[in-house]
């Protein structure tokens, strides 16, 4: 293992608070498996996470630890990128889950403190995909997953309402949310095609990785490192139907009704551009977004 020690982020609030009371546990047993670490920089707020990883990698540092859960590593991969793309270099990402969901390592079967903390003193870096999404803005990066309708106004209620629950609190705001299910039309194009979709859809969601909200598969056959994204398109589905079928998502199994359907693509236009709610892995964020396109192979993850 690189002798250089890995520029440790802490986010103390993630998991409902309890990565704090944690994040010592992970952090020393890391030390005693031999794994050089800074010392803890804890954040204060909002986006001070990508602050400390900005700051971090104009001073050379190239080894990052994000300490939390999926809107952590989303915070600091926002501090690394675009800038390690323009200097061509990949930034190497080590991740202890003390968050909500943990989504993006269920991945790899990284379930518990003893997964990662394996993965990252014995596991070999793993090139994964990162992903790249303008907006009217700029531009912000992520690594797991990006929704667009209803599962971003679930997502939402679930961050005002229910984070403490965990899994459990997604699952109650999904079902608040279908009370007032809507279908609006986002027009996209996936890649060079030159019919653009202009359906109405209860929700779309552009996946690098298969799960979100903990362990729910949205994406049963995304793979973060084959270059693609996996759009997930629910039409025009009705409250009870919705009611029905969600919980075939702990499965996968949701992707077989006939109003789902899964495409792949490098690059997704946004044709009509309107600000609204994104969940981006975890994370609610107003964008009017215009396109989404795979930096593949931009990220190396202790895997």
């Amino acid at each position: 293992m690189s002798a250089e020690p890995f520029v440790t982020i802490v986010n103390g609030a993630a998991g409902g608070g309890r990565c704090r009371e944690r994040a010592a546990e992970g952090l020393a047993r890391l030390a005693t498996m031999g794994v050089a670490l800074d010392p803890p920089c804890f954040t204060e707020g909002a986006g001070h996470a990508t602050q400390l990883a900005a700051e971090a990698w104009r001073a050379g540092r190239r080894r990052f630890l994000a300490v939390g859960g999926d809107g952590t590593s989303y915070e600091v991969i926002n501090g690394l990128f675009p800038a390690a793309t323009e200097a061509n270099e990949r930034p190497i990402l080590g991740l202890l889950p003390f968050g909500t969901g943990n989504s993006f390592l269920r991945d790899f079967g990284v379930r518990t403190l003893d997964d990662a903390t394996r993965r990252i003193a014995h596991g070999t870096p793993r090139a994964m995909d990162v992903v790249r999404a303008d907006h009217a803005k700029g531009a912000v990066h992520y690594l797991n997953l990006l929704g667009l309708g209803f599962t971003a106004s679930a997502g939402d209620l679930t961050n005002r309402r229910f984070k403490g629950l965990g899994a459990a609190g997604y699952v109650a705001a999904v079902l608040l949310t279908t009370l007032r299910l809507e279908h609006p039309v986002d027009v996209v194009r996936l890649d060079d095609d030159p019919h653009a979709d202009a359906r109405p859809a209860a929700f779309l969601s552009f996946s690098n990785s298969k799960y979100t909200g903990g362990a729910m598969m949205m994406a049963p056959n995304a793979d973060p490192s084959d270059g693609q994204l996996d759009v997930i398109r629910c039409g025009a589905i009705g409250r009870a139907d919705l009611v029905r079928t969600f919980p075939k998502i702990f499965r996968g199994t949701h992707v077989e009704h006939r109003l789902v359907e899964q495409r792949r693509a490098r690059r997704v236009e946004l044709l009509e551009p309107r600000e609204q709610p994104c969940m981006i892995d975890g994370e609610i964020v107003p964008l009017a977004l215009r396109s989404l396109e795979v930096v593949h192979g931009a990220l190396e993850v202790m895997l």
